[in-house]
């Protein structure tokens, strides 16, 4: 069975934002506003995905 993997957008900016949230975005992968990222579902990258639920938009692949 193939890895299950999570596609993360970013809808609200990192302007502004604590610094530990703005180092999960990067460490998501994320660059830039509603550029989508697939990450692998692990539970290292899902920490990182709630600690900012609030700025994300989060799809199943």
């Amino acid at each position: 069975m193939a890895e299950k993997q999570l596609k993360v957008t970013l809808v609200r900016s990192l302007i502004g934002r604590l610094k530990s949230h703005q180092a999960c975005a990067q460490g998501l992968g994320i660059r830039k506003m509603h550029n989508p990222v697939i990450v692998s579902d692990t539970v290292q990258n899902r920490g990182m995905v709630n600690k900012i639920a609030y700025m994300l938009k989060v799809e199943e692949v």
